[in-house]
């Protein structure tokens, strides 16, 4: 006899087919949000996405034009969102507050939701041990509610990189959601060793530029037909059922000028049909799944 999978016991699998029937805020079927990751990296160490070959360090080369993002792509995108009316989800290193904090109080200033997303994307999380990795957490929240004045709500690993303790530690330290999961349309409750209360809301691993742009080497007129794709089907499929439609972006990647005209009409696609969709952000999201649609 074959022995069983290990498993994770986080959640239950359940087909989509089968799920507790609702409508979002203002009858919409489907909830639409925007996952903005600014991020900020050591220099000179340190992970990173690479335009070219991993060079010795410092590695200016790669360094700078992650930079490009906080400078520049950063504020082209706070442009181009404001111009469509499109709230937005900050995913934020802390380490920002110390390099250019006039950029979250820029995505402050629009009421956008700020989202946890470690101290610096140069480490990965999952490999602290549980007592430094509840500091992380406790430290970043604590760190954008001194400096922003709101304690975030939601949480997003740098990497996505998870220890088997960190659904744990969200909940424990005053996280209620993560968007470590992107394993449903829906959100979905997860288990904790306390019985602390911790949602994951879905976030994308298709509609995100990093593994399209930079994993695929996809063309940016592509990923904005995809964009545009998949919340056309998506549209269709929520006359039935409410599901969530998330967008992760990285300012360094869609905030290059040529990258930013395509994302531009993928948007402004989205915008079109405003009327249909609740366009929110994903604490928003998580928020009306735990009032509206408890799911023991």
């Amino acid at each position: 006899m074959m022995k069983p999978l290990r498993g994770h016991d986080r959640f239950d699998y359940q087909p989509i087919t089968q799920r507790v029937n609702h409508r979002w805020p203002g009858g919409a079927g489907l909830a639409v949000y925007l996952g903005f990751n600014i991020e900020h990296f050591a220099f000179g160490e340190g992970l990173g996405a690479c335009i070219g070959p991993v060079s010795s360090q410092p590695d200016v080369l790669n360094y700078a034009w992650r930079e490009y993002g906080n400078r520049v792509g950063a504020w082209r995108c706070l442009d181009l969102f404001e111009s469509l009316g499109l709230p937005a989800g900050a995913l934020v290193n802390t380490a920002l507050y110390e390099h250019c904090p006039e950029l979250v109080a820029a995505c402050v200033a629009r009421g956008d939701e700020l989202i946890g997303h470690g101290y610096s994307n140069a480490e990965r999380q999952g490999e602290l041990s549980e007592q430094d990795e509840r500091a992380l957490l406790s430290e970043c929240r604590s760190r954008i509610q001194e400096a922003s004045g709101t304690a975030p709500s939601g949480w997003l690993s740098p990497w996505i990189s998870e220890s088997a303790l960190t659904p744990d530690l969200l909940a424990e330290t005053g996280y209620r959601y993560t968007l470590n999961w992107s394993h449903d349309d829906q959100p979905v409750q997860m288990r904790t060793r306390n019985g602390g209360t911790l949602w994951s809301v879905p976030y994308p691993q298709e509609l995100n530029d990093i593994p399209m742009i930079m994993g695929r080497q996809m063309d940016a007129k592509d990923f904005a037909q995809m964009i545009i794709d998949n919340f056309d089907e998506m549209l269709e499929h929520s006359r039935r059922q409410p599901l969530v439609f998330g967008v992760a972006l990285h300012a360094f990647l869609v905030g290059q000028p040529f990258r930013l005209r395509y994302l531009r009409r993928a948007f402004e696609h989205l915008a079109s049909h405003r009327q249909d969709i609740w366009l929110a952000t994903s604490g928003a999201i998580a928020r009306h799944f735990a009032e509206h649609v408890h799911v023991a």
